[in-house]
């Protein structure tokens, strides 16, 4: 049996870095919807894009564990709306200090 699983940061350490991003168009009026994940190679391909194209990054293992078990396409299910929502609002004030 592999004990590397029953501990999270081990599990983080074993897998690599985890990475999840949502897209919300408030004209739309739709909720947030995930549009990529990955673990290892792919979460690090997403941050170093995130990176590139000046996005800001959010680190919240809660969240993120939460957002990986969505699939991609789908929208944000209503419980997280209250933390995602806190996110928006910080990023929206790093926007507009910057």
């Amino acid at each position: 049996m592999n004990n590397l699983y029953f501990n999270q940061i081990n599990r983080r350490v074993a897998n690599g870095p985890s990475a999840a991003v949502i897209k919300y168009d408030e004209e739309q009026g739709k909720s947030p919807t995930v549009v990529a994940q990955g673990t290892g190679a792919v979460a690090e391909k997403i941050i170093e894009m995130a990176k590139k194209n000046n996005v800001h990054l959010q680190e919240d293992s809660s969240l993120l564990q939460d957002l990986l078990d969505i699939d991609l396409g789908d929208s944000v299910p209503p419980q997280l709306y209250g933390v995602v929502a806190e996110i928006f609002i910080l990023l929206e004030e790093l926007e507009k200090n910057y």
